[in-house]
């Protein structure tokens, strides 16, 4: 198998397991528990280390001699934790279950933008890479309606029990995936001026310095906060519904449209990946408002699949701009901590509707369409260009400096 296709196999694998842990968590503890606010703080702590070890993980990545090593081994462990979570959720005391949950969520970053980051050391750069991107995208799609699928149907038959474990395994198969994986791609000349490594804190001065990458990035960071909810959001709303067991539909719906979405409106490349982001999250608002007020389950269900795929271009457009606009230096500082902002924002989220749960449903979801609806305004206003001088000439980012301005960072580039 070429080495990106085994990448893709890695990369579901891996996704599907991360998926299938945010609905199953949830499950799990209503089922042992009797509280989905319970399941709702277990995945919070599950979340919430993304955004800590994020720098720490791209900036590890950066500099190590043994990529093989960190990547495998941060799979490895992020799948042991779904393993111990299936156990001891419920039944441990609630600090050793947080334990578990943090520390299988600082190897979350690998999992999300880590894994992205290889693509371009697997891909030319130019319209090859572009499709890649779209195909990467695709993967947490893909796991997306199938891992709600499993974890539901499982759930139904019997427990989320057995569901976890298969997330587990998946995690094991996405290590073993992973270290067969070529990871020798010429690194910059450490001796070279401006390619020395960077620090932990460069990653987050570009995605502050460059336009195009803090508009996105505070753009998904605000939309995942009400992203981050929805799993919950989506069982409450199913059980008011009259349908307690169908919030892994709705989930399921959303995540097929979204498959859909990432695999014909993400591979537009034509569209400027900006633009392509605000409209999709622009669409996924207005979907989601208008599922606060579907009448049944079945609606409901058409109106998630409309929000999927509005949000399938999202993720695709994020890489697409990550890809062209961070320095080669911080490359891998620049997914994880996209990533990981955003995950921590989803764990926010998920803190939020735990408290508020005893809140109507249809409430909820409209709080999530309106932070929705507003990354998408915010993307609008920081991403808007300052009128440039006249006479002034555009420029491009050098190929390994942290400090370089803006700009698409190859001809064949979008």
């Amino acid at each position: 198998m070429h080495a990106f296709g085994r990448y893709l196999a890695a990369a579901l694998a891996a996704r599907f397991a991360s998926e299938g842990t945010s609905l199953a968590v949830v499950l799990l503890a209503l089922e042992r528990t009797g509280s989905a606010a319970h399941g709702a703080f277990v995945l919070t702590a599950w979340l919430a280390p993304h955004v800590l070890a994020a720098p720490l993980a791209g900036a590890v990545a950066a500099r190590t001699r043994r990529p093989r090593l960190l990547h495998v081994g941060a799979l490895a462990g992020f799948g042991c934790a779904v393993a111990a979570l299936s156990v001891l959720l419920g039944r441990a005391p609630a600090p050793l279950v947080l334990a578990v949950a943090l520390l299988g969520g600082s190897c979350g970053p690998m999992v999300t933008g880590g894994m992205s980051s290889l693509v371009a050391g697997l891909v030319p750069a130019g319209a090859a890479r572009d499709r890649a991107y779209a195909w990467d995208a695709s993967t947490y799609n893909a796991a997306a309606v199938t891992a709600p699928a499993v974890v539901g149907l499982t759930a139904a038959l019997g427990s989320a029990a057995p569901a976890m474990a298969a997330l587990a395994l998946a995690g094991a198969l996405a290590a073993a995936l992973a270290a067969t994986l070529p990871y020798g791609a010429p690194r910059p000349d450490p001796a070279a001026p401006g390619t020395a490594p960077a620090g932990l804190g460069a990653g987050l001065a570009a995605l502050w310095r460059i336009r195009e990458l803090r508009a996105i990035t505070s753009a998904t960071t605000l939309a995942f906060v009400g992203i981050g909810t929805l799993t919950t959001t989506s069982v409450l709303l199913a059980s008011r519904l009259g349908s307690p067991g169908a919030g892994g539909v709705l989930m399921t719906a959303f995540a097929v449209g979204a498959l859909a979405g990432s695999l014909t409106l993400g591979r537009i490349t034509a569209v400027e990946p900006g633009l392509l982001a605000r409209w999709a999250m622009a669409g996924t608002g207005a979907a989601l408002a208008a599922a606060a007020f579907a009448p049944s389950v079945a609606v409901a269900a058409v109106l998630f699949t409309a929000a999927g795929v509005c949000d399938g271009p999202l993720l695709t457009a994020t890489l697409r701009i990550r890809s062209e606009y961070a320095p080669d230096a911080v490359r891998t500082q620049v997914f994880t901590l996209g990533a990981g902002l955003k995950l921590t924002a989803a764990s926010l989220g998920a803190a939020l509707v735990g408290l508020a749960a005893a809140a109507p449903p249809r409430a909820l979801l409209g709080g999530i369409s309106v932070l929705v609806l507003a990354a998408a305004l915010l993307h609008a206003l920081v991403a808007r260009r300052a009128p440039a001088p006249a006479g002034a000439a555009a420029t491009g980012p050098s190929g390994g400096s942290a400090t370089a301005p803006a700009g698409r960072r190859s001809p064949g580039a979008p």
